[in-house]
Formats: C-alpha cells, structure tokens, sequence
C-alpha cells in the first residue's frame, strides 16, 4: 500500500482506532469520550507514531463543534433563546470572571509574570463546549437546571473568547500603528455587518432557498445545501475573526422555527457524531508528554490548581443558580476542565509574544490533561459521590421486552394516572412509561404495570412498541420534553395518533404547530367545573351554572381555534382575544336579561339542559 494516499491511509488508522478502542472504553463503563481520547493517545506522535499532523486535524475536527452547536441553535427559538439571556449574560460572565480572577491571583503569588498570569488565566477560565455538551447529551442533562445552566455558561463563554483574542495583542505590545484607531473601527464594523448578514440573511433568503432546494426533491442536495450552510457561515465568522461555533448556533437559532428544522437536523447529526468523535481523537493526539516529560511538576499544579479553583467557583455559583445538589457534581466537573477554544487563544498569545512557545505548549498540554481527566472523573463521581448526594433517588433496569398494546403513555404523574385507571377500566391495555424510578416504584405497589424508561429515546419507544400501537399519550410534566417526543414520534411514526396534555396556551400553540390536534389543557375541564360549583354557591341553579359553563367552554375552545392563526402575533392575538371576550359578555348580558324579563313576566321556565359533554 505504498502508493495509497496519505489520506486514506490516515482515515483507516482514525476509524480503526474509533471502532477498537470506543466499544472496549463503553464495556468497561468508562463511556465514549474517554474512549476516543485514549484511541488519540495510541496513534498519536507519543504513542504508536501513525499519525503526525495534529494541529491540522484538530483544526478540522473542530467544524464538529461548530455542526453541534449549529443543531444546538435548531433547538432553540428566539424567544427562547432570549429567555436565557439572564443565565447566559449574569452567570456566564460571573463564571468566567471570578475563575479568571481567581487563577490570576494564584498565577502571580507563584510568582508568574502578570501579562503570562493574565493571558493564562483568562484562556484557562474556558470550559469544552464539544465534552461538556456531548456528555449532556448523553446523560439527558440538557432540559435539567444543570443543563440549562451549563448551556448558558458556555455559550457566553463563545462570546467571551472574541474580547480576549481581542485583548492578546495590547498584551503584547504591538505598536501604536497596529493600534490605530481607524483600523479598530472597521474591525467592529466587519463584525457587527457579518452578524446583521447572517441575521437578515436567516429571516429574509434561508427560508424560500431552502424551499427551492427542498422541491427539487433530491436528498443528496439537500444535505449539501445543510452543510453549505455551516461551513459557510463558520467562514464568514472565521473572516472576521469570531468563533466558528457561535455563528453557526445563531443560524440554528434563525431557522429553528421553520419546516425544514427537522430534516436539517436528520441530514446534519451523522457528520457532527464523526467530526465530533474525530475532535476527541485530536485531542488525545495534541496531548504533548514531552513537555510533561521535562516539567512533570509544573504540569501536575497547572492541571490540578486549574481544576480545583474551577471547581470552587462553579460549585459556589451553582446553588444560586438553583441547581439541585445531586446534579451540582456533573455540572461543576464539566465546566472545571479546560476548552478547545484555550488551544486558540494560547497559540494566539504566543504569535503576540504575551509568552514564549514553551509556555504555550505547557499550558495547551495542561488544558488536553484536564480534558482527558474530565471522563475519569465524572465515572468516579458516578461511583463515589452521586449516590451519596441523591436522597434515596433511583433509577431502574429501563424497559427491555418488546410489547404490543394499543395504547403508550408517557408519563404516569397526575394526569397519566387518570387516563391509565379509565382504560384500565374498559379492559384496553397499555404501555406506560414514566422516567421517574420513585413514581415508578410508587405506581407498582398499587398494582399499576409501568415501565421505567425516558420517551425521549427511540430505542425504548420501539421497544415500547410505538410502531404497532394505535395512539401515543403525551402525559409528560416538562414542556421542552413534551415537544421532543411529539417531534420523535412524527419523525418516526408518522401513523401513530397523539393526544397531548398543555400546560398553557405557549405548550398548546407549539403542540398545535407540530400538526397535533387532540390537545387538552391540563386545568381547563377542572377549572371550569370549579366555577361550576362557585355559581351555584352563590345561588344559581345547578342545571343554570352548567349551561352557563358549557357555554364558556364552547366559546373558549372556539376563541383557541381563532387565535391559533395569529399566536406569533402578539398585538393581533390580544386584540382577537379582547373582541372574543367582548362577545361573550355581551352575549351573556342580553340572556340575563331575556330571563328576568321572563321571570318578571311570569315565565318561571328555564332553558333546557345542555346536551354538551359535562365540564
């Protein structure tokens, strides 16, 4: 094979040490992350020498951070992703300055140079975006408080590497000349005009190309044109000098509410997982043991005085931020490590003269230590420490054995329960799942059979039975959960009928956009049936105070029906709501007073019974 090119040879030696190495680190319980930075230690430049050139693959693996990002962003409306601008903005900059702070401080009483202290400090206060979120990700973590936590933290974090790539230079001491105030201006006018392309260019031209490619009706294409899309933002980001990752989660962001959401994210998901599992190997092949190797005791105190002092940070921030304790651990394990974008900024600092490349080399080696740690200490925390802080929370062996009832419940809480117990009654099996292990124990010892798994997952869905059953029951208590498992089940089967509970009028209107058309609204019947009996407290008859209330419940299911059309409308929404009320009362007012001339005339009749469903 002397003649094969050196790229196919480099690609056989990465997926042969992915498929080897990833499978063993799973079995013994060590997970994949670790698993594919020790596969890029074995063939790395200290291990077996099959391949050389790191930073070029490390480089192109990172596009596998900027496509995660990116399908991170499709998750995320703009009003959602507005939400999170407190956390994002207070905490995530209260995170990176207090741990930049704090290892500054350290750096200087060892007696390091203030500029090296500074530039170390600030590039150390990163965390890895592609670990933190890719382990997220496999534990369910990102709709938790520690999810959402740690989401925001680093996706300021992204923000935040612009300014400090920005301050390297005058901590250099570049010249007046470079400093010029003109040159500083178009810089931030590149800047600003490159996120205002990608913001109008993501409302205004997206949309209606991505609708002339869709109706070309050639998938390949349309996969080319998803990932021309990134590649070609993450350039224009590169232009100016911001991070490839931020821009591609601002164009997931923009078109996380359109048609196409979906089969972007089914056409991107395959590339991220390999670029990303590429990343990790790159990782494991950048860690230099010769630098460890000549300064094995400066590199020990870098990776433990960076994993320690973050630690103390996140872990002080995190109860404020109202994470649960048994969830702080994880959250301040994965954020106490060092980031990818810390490779940038010391090799940046080196090329600015801030430090020698000796340091640069020590400091981007301690960052790949702390990142290689980072899977070993979270197994050890698996072990030692979480079932300590968990207050007697358990989880259980998920379902296992195919089943085949007409009927699958997600979610056995108040509401579930209810629907489980009438179908119970009438004799028509179901599949209940509940991801809750003390409801689940709960709902057993009354005789209920529920089955512990997360309806998140396709594979327990299948094994659920999901492709023979006739109706899916989406009885969950998390609204960012509900819609991913009614977005999982019309992905997947598009012919299983839904019947969905909301919360409020925000859950119904993103259930109804997502074609489901059996909604309930959780405290709807039983508020109405409340009011019900406060009429007839009052003194109104009781077959009065039901008519009255059907009446309500028709005009209120037909104003939903109306509004629907104009949810993303607010003054258009409220003035339909207001006309719609308006109605009502003054249609309420003329029957009043239809009755009491009535009753003054001495017509002691009352209308008849409603023959609608009772409230």
């Amino acid at each position: 094979m002397e003649n094969a090119p050196a790229w196919l040879m480099e690609s056989l030696v990465y997926l042969a040490a992915a498929v080897i190495v990833v499978p063993l680190s799973r079995a013994v319980g060590l997970g994949s992350i670790l698993g594919y930075l020790a596969a890029g230690i074995v063939i790395g430049p200290w291990g077996l020498a099959l391949v050389s050139n790191v930073e070029d693959i490390l480089h192109f693996a990172e596009f596998g951070v900027v496509l995660m990002l990116f399908l991170i962003g499709l998750e995320l409306e703009p009003r959602r992703l507005w939400s999170l601008r407190h956390p994002i903005f207070g905490w995530g900059s209260a995170q990176v300055l207090a741990c930049a702070a704090l290892l500054f401080a350290a750096a200087s009483i060892a007696g390091v140079p203030w500029r090296t202290a500074l530039a170390g400090a600030l590039g150390l206060a990163l965390s890895s975006t592609a670990i933190a979120l890719q382990v997220m990700g496999e534990r369910n973590l990102l709709p938790t408080s520690s999810g959402r936590a740690g989401f925001s933290i680093l996706l300021f974090q992204d923000v935040a590497a612009i300014p400090i790539l920005a301050l390297l230079p005058l901590l250099g001491g570049v010249s007046d000349a470079q400093l010029a105030g003109g040159d500083r201006l178009m810089e931030a006018l590149k800047i600003v005009g490159v996120i205002a392309g990608i913001i109008l260019g993501g409302r205004l031209a997206l949309r209606p190309l991505l609708r002339w490619i869709a109706k070309s009706r050639t998938p390949e294409i349309f996969t080319a044109a998803a990932l021309l899309l990134v590649v070609a933002i993450a350039a224009l980001m590169l232009l100016v000098g911001l991070s490839m990752a931020l821009g591609a989660f601002l164009a997931g962001v923009l078109l996380a509410d359109s048609e196409y959401r979906r089969e972007l994210e089914t056409d991107i998901e395959p590339f991220k997982g390999l670029l990303l599992g590429l990343f990790f190997i790159a990782v494991g092949m950048s860690v230099d043991f010769g630098v460890l190797a000549r300064q094995p005791g400066v590199m020990a105190l870098i990776v433990v005085g960076l994993l320690v002092l973050k630690s103390l940070v996140i872990w002080a921030i995190a109860a404020p931020m109202g994470i649960p304790l048994a969830e702080r651990p994880v959250f301040t394990l994965l954020l106490a490590q060092g980031g990818e974008f810390a490779f940038v900024v010391f090799q940046a600092a080196a090329g600015a003269h801030v430090f020698p490349a000796e340091t640069a080399s020590l400091l981007i080696g301690a960052v790949a230590v702390s990142m290689l740690l980072t899977p070993v200490l979270l197994v050890a925390a698996d072990r030692l420490l979480l079932p300590r802080l968990e207050d007697g929370k358990r989880t259980l062996p998920e379902i296992s054995q195919p089943q085949d009832a007409p009927v699958i419940i997600a979610g056995f809480g108040r509401y579930g329960q209810i629907i489980g117990r009438l179908l119970n009654a009438e004799g028509i099996g179901a599949t209940v799942l509940d991801h809750d292990a003390d409801m689940v124990e709960a709902a057993r010892s009354f005789g209920y059979k529920v089955h512990y798994g997360d309806a998140t997952r396709l594979d327990l869905l299948r094994t659920a039975g999901a492709a023979s059953a006739r109706v899916f029951v989406v009885a969950v208590d998390d609204v960012e959960q509900s819609l991913r498992i009614v977005d999982l089940v019309h992905e997947n089967f598009p012919k299983l009928e839904l019947v969905a509970r909301a919360r409020d009028v925000t859950h119904w209107n993103a259930l109804r956009d997502r074609g489901v058309l059996r909604i309930e609204r959780e405290v709807f019947e039983s508020s109405l049936r409340s009011g019900r009996t406060v009429l007839e407290v009052l003194g109104m008859p009781a077959h009065a105070a039901r008519q009255q209330a059907m009446r309500f419940r028709r005009h209120n299911l037909a104003l939903f029906e109306k509004m629907y059309p104009h949810h993303r409308d607010r003054a258009r929404m409220i003035a339909v709501v207001k006309a719609g009320r308006q109605q009502l009362e003054e249609q309420m007012a003329r029957e009043r007073a239809e009755n009491e001339a009535r009753r003054k005339g001495g017509d002691e009749r009352m209308p008849g019974w409603d023959t609608d469903r009772p409230g």
